[in-house]
């Protein structure tokens, strides 16, 4: 597609929505039923409907939006679906895609939640997953070249990518990485060391305040009875001030929910936490799971509400402000580098999931045979995935 052409259909702040909300609605219920593998793939899936199939916009404003959901706490590929929907369809839209994106994840982990308190074990999901990770990894990978030609326009951007990846190798926190990167490409712009530094620092004090605060509020509270009020409290908590991974999560949700109030044991946290791997949808309907088993299905939709609740809030706060950076060349240099900074760290936890997911010649082969349907005959992702698992079901 013709990316510099498609910039001008991208609509302009207080402009009439572009895509209707019907439409944005059907996109996200589909993907979010569908969207297997965690925030990677999820991107993933998204830059095919977006970018390549319906062309709403440019690769260059996606990863920009990527960028951007990287430098704000909560679940990335949410947040990602949430800003496509404001940019395509306004405030409505910002609602209806981050509802329809969360809510088919939502019901299905309320039914495995049922059966789960009903029986006392998690379903056996081994051959639907033999055969969706590859093609998966697929979809990814094609994501991953596409994006990562756009997001490394220049010689030192593709340095800092290296470095980036090298980082995130060696086990560096993620968001050090992207704060990393945007400083030194703004730097290496405009050379205000001294005013980047003094963003910096407030960067890192707020962080350290958010975390001195979270500490604070777990050292003060003791033990207390189950409510819905505390539930939520918890997950709007965690939606708030948590970055990274869906293993993050599970160590923010031990302290509070195991250690502090102790209403959780153990096995049951970390079934909840595979649940939100396998699954479908956003890796933090792991809140879902946990909400059902507290309370039932009120503790499902308070739990839930709680933990997205923050990044509708921090969408609506940052979104308007995405698309007015690249009209800053300052904020487009250090844009880049986060743009760069997060292709990196989508590589290397790709890396990590391919070597779970490619194990024998027919993984191989499968993951092979999507890449060519994707590349050749451009073929929808969602079948792929449904045939995938059809496939592993046969399979195993």
């Amino acid at each position: 597609m013709d990316d510099v052409g498609a910039e001008s259909t991208l609509p302009m702040l207080g402009a009439s929505p572009l895509t209707s909300l019907r439409e944005l609605a059907m996109l996200f219920l589909r993907l979010g039923t569908t969207a297997f593998g965690g925030p990677a793939a999820h991107i993933a899936l998204m830059e095919d409907e977006v970018v390549r199939r319906r062309q709403w916009m440019t690769r260059e404003r996606f990863l920009d939006y990527v960028g951007a959901t990287n430098l704000i706490p909560g679940p990335n590929s949410t947040e990602l679906a949430i800003h496509i929907g404001h940019a395509r369809g306004g405030w409505p839209g910002l609602i209806v895609a981050g509802v329809c994106f969360i809510v088919p994840a939502m019901l299905i982990i309320t039914v495995v939640a049922w059966a789960y308190v009903r029986y006392g074990s998690l379903p056996d999901a081994a051959g639907l997953l033999y055969g969706i990770k590859p093609v998966v990894m697929s979809i990814v990978a094609m994501a991953l070249w596409s994006l990562g030609r756009t997001a490394i326009k220049t010689v030192p951007l593709a340095i800092l990518g290296v470095v980036a990846v090298v980082l995130v190798a060696l086990g560096a926190h993620e968001l050090a990485i992207l704060a990393g990167a945007g400083a030194v490409m703004g730097i290496a712009r405009f050379g205000r060391l001294s005013a980047t530094r003094s963003r910096g620092l407030a960067i890192v004090a707020a962080l350290g305040a958010s975390t001195a605060g979270a500490a604070a509020m777990q050292a003060s509270a003791g033990a207390v009875p189950f409510a819905l009020q505390q539930l939520f409290l918890v997950f709007v908590k965690a939606g708030a001030v948590l970055f990274g991974s869906g293993y993050v999560l599970l160590a923010f949700l031990r302290a509070d929910l195991v250690e502090r109030l102790r209403w959780l044991t153990e096995p049951q946290l970390l079934d909840a936490i595979a649940i939100g791997q396998v699954m479908p949808g956003p890796v933090f309907t792991t809140a879902t799971f946990i909400g059902y088993v507290l309370a039932g299905p009120s503790g499902a939709i308070v739990a839930t509400v709680g933990i997205f609740l923050p990044a509708f809030v921090f969408v609506a706060i940052s979104g308007p402000i995405v698309p007015r950076l690249r009209q800053s060349v300052v904020a487009g240099a250090v844009l880049d580098g986060v743009n760069v900074a997060s292709m990196a760290l989508m590589a290397v936890v790709s890396w990590h999931l391919g070597r779970a997911a490619f194990v024998d010649p027919w993984t191989v082969a499968l993951g092979l045979a999507s890449l060519i349907a994707l590349l050749q005959f451009r073929v929808n992702s969602a079948w792929l995935i449904a045939l995938g698992a059809m496939f592993g079901w046969l399979v195993r």
